[in-house]
């Protein structure tokens, strides 16, 4: 008995030493890091080249004819051998010469502005994304160098070593016009470039976009008009700037992985950037794989050839990392052409769109080491949805499901506490008659348990196993996208956040405070008021979770006390009848 009170008064004072702690930290004057997205400026891409161009400097080696390619996971270099630069500025992407050189595509969902240099997206607006529901002009851009956010740059090409003219990403391409619009009642459009050395060698790149896709496919044709045969290997890179987050209770955004990801065909993995060797990326070329920049509810994943092994790198130095895939050397024979075909994903972490666009992509949406708990309960989130319409009512609906599930186990534990309840008289009495002795207090209780076949743990063993359930079901609110600003009713119209009114925790608390007097109260007084005490401290810790997470406890309590009232008239019912 002493020691689940010790246990009892050690858990509460972790957790109001937590709560202080996030307090200190989070309401302390501090410096606040840059966001990860900003609004779409009329600046982007006008940052010098100077400050950033250096990390995109660098090359993949082309091996002499014979030997094989450079191992991946080795960082990128030049075609001197030498170790491309990175620097330390914010700025991570080079500028075009001027604005003419751009070109411009807007679709139902993106609005992307390709450079002619290089034929590189500077900038990926999504159009169905506002940072924030009140701003809704102010809207989520993946790539671009506005203020505020973390710079990015998709860059792609084909090199044959760099010591001739080549369709790098240096190079200089052209186009048929400069604005490209997906007009109604079009299924897509195509945006071809073309590039030529003026001996022969012809490269048109085409991306391709579809209504309603985030995916754009990548297409480099190369046409051999001379004498000789043309080796080279295509490549392509995201090249991006970011920023340390500290984690935050007060923040749930703030637990979202920002950085480079690697799926290698067989493993998934996030690659910390603040270890010493975030960049020991496997050694052999992989087929099967992606590599993807990620943050919070969105992602830019590269997408190579999935029949194709591809060598995947990564350079870090201090902010700024820049994230390659390459493909093998092939041949382009005199007379003939050749396609080198990849997909760029840049948009929200919309899993079916992901699942279409790249094996095991759907990944990106982390949830962590729940995964498999949490992947199926999307789906069923995900399938109530489609016929309901409501995030918050299929919250509920699916809560309803959970709880049918568990309802044999929730049977067994409730009669228990049923008859604990029924027994409070005669536990008191034991209280009363040996409160001087704890040893014989124990050992009267414990044969009271076993002579009325009662296990006082049972009780419990609902909340244990639903423990993990209720994690998956925070990380689903957390990362599923398609939950991002969704609206419930009333004065819930974000269920991802927070409730800016806390009406959702009272509620909770007080529906917790219910199920408190519902069961039969511990033994120990002791114990009695630290439970008592809890609904308040479970009220002010989920008053910083998001509504929907509240939701779902809310209407789990609500269902556990009608069950258990049910319980309790059985039980009731079943002792009157026996003592008749």
């Amino acid at each position: 008995m002493d020691n689940q009170r010790l246990i009892l008064w050690s858990a509460l004072a972790a957790i109001l030493f937590l709560n202080y702690q996030a307090w200190q930290h989070d309401y302390a004057p501090v410096t606040a890091a840059p966001s990860t997205v900003s609004a779409p400026s009329a600046a982007s891409g006008s940052v010098a080249a100077a400050k950033g161009a250096e990390l995109t400097d660098g090359l993949p080696a082309l091996p002499e004819s014979g030997t094989q390619a450079p191992a991946a996971g080795s960082a990128p270099v030049l075609a001197n051998g030498a170790m491309p630069s990175l620097t330390n500025d914010a700025v991570v992407m080079p500028a075009p010469a001027e604005h003419s050189a751009l070109v411009h595509v807007r679709t139902d969902v993106l609005d992307v502005t390709i450079a002619l240099q290089g034929a590189d997206i500077r900038d990926a607006t999504l159009l169905q994304y506002p940072i924030h529901k009140d701003t809704p002009h102010e809207l989520v851009k993946l790539f671009g160098d506005a203020p505020n956010m973390a710079q990015a740059v998709f860059q792609w090409g084909l090199t044959a070593g760099g010591t001739d003219a080549e369709p790098n990403h240096k190079a200089l391409f052209s186009a048929v016009q400069t604005q490209y619009t997906l007009k109604d009642g079009e299924a897509g459009l195509s945006v071809p470039l073309t590039w030529t050395n003026g001996a022969g060698l012809n490269v048109t790149r085409t991306l391709h976009f579809a209504r309603g896709r985030y995916a754009i496919d990548l297409d480099q044709r190369v046409q051999n008009d001379s004498t000789t045969p043309w080796r080279a290997r295509s490549y392509s890179q995201i090249a991006r700037h970011w920023q340390h987050v500290d984690r935050s209770m007060w923040n749930p955004d703030s637990y979202a992985f920002v950085g480079p990801a690697l799926y290698d065909g067989k493993k998934y993995q996030k690659l910390d950037l603040e270890k010493p060797d975030a960049d020991k990326l496997p050694k052999a070329a992989l087929a099967g794989g992606w590599a993807a920049a990620m943050q919070h509810h969105f992602v830019a994943a590269i997408v190579p050839d999935p029949a194709t092994a591809q060598d995947y790198n990564l350079s870090v130095k201090d902010k700024n990392f820049l994230l390659r895939v390459v493909g093998p050397v092939v041949e382009v024979a005199p007379g003939s052409a050749t396609d080198f075909k990849d997909t760029l994903y840049v948009g929200p972490k919309l899993q079916e769109q992901l699942a279409l666009a790249g094996p095991k992509l759907e990944l990106t949406a982390d949830y962590g080491r729940l995964t498999i708990i949490a992947q199926p309960l999307f789906w069923v989130l995900d399938h109530v949805h489609r016929v309901i319409g409501n995030w918050g009512f299929t919250i509920i609906i699916v809560t309803f499901l959970i709880k049918l599930c568990f309802y044999p186990l929730a049977q067994t534990s409730g009669r228990s506490m049923a008859k604990m309840r029924a027994l409070g008289p005669r536990m008191k009495a034991i209280q009363e008659r040996y409160k001087d002795d704890r040893e014989q207090l124990g050992k009267q209780m414990m044969e009271l348990y076993k002579r009325e076949k009662v296990n006082p743990v049972a009780g419990c063993l609902p909340m244990v196993v639903q423990i993990p359930v209720f994690i998956s079901f925070y990380w689903v609110l957390m990362e599923s996208v398609e939950m991002r600003q969704a609206p419930f009713l009333f004065w819930v119209q974000d269920l991802s956040v927070r409730d800016p009114y806390w009406i959702l925790p009272a509620l909770m608390g007080v529906a917790m405070f219910g199920q408190f007097k519902m069961n039969p109260a511990p033994p120990d007084p002791v114990q009695a008021k630290v439970f008592a005490f809890m609904p308040l401290v479970m009220t002010g810790m989920m008053a910083f979770f998001p509504a929907g997470l509240v939701l779902y406890w809310i209407t789990n309590t609500v269902l556990s006390i009608a069950q258990q009232w049910r319980i309790n008239k059985m039980v009731e019912a079943s002792e009157h009848k026996v003592r008749g």
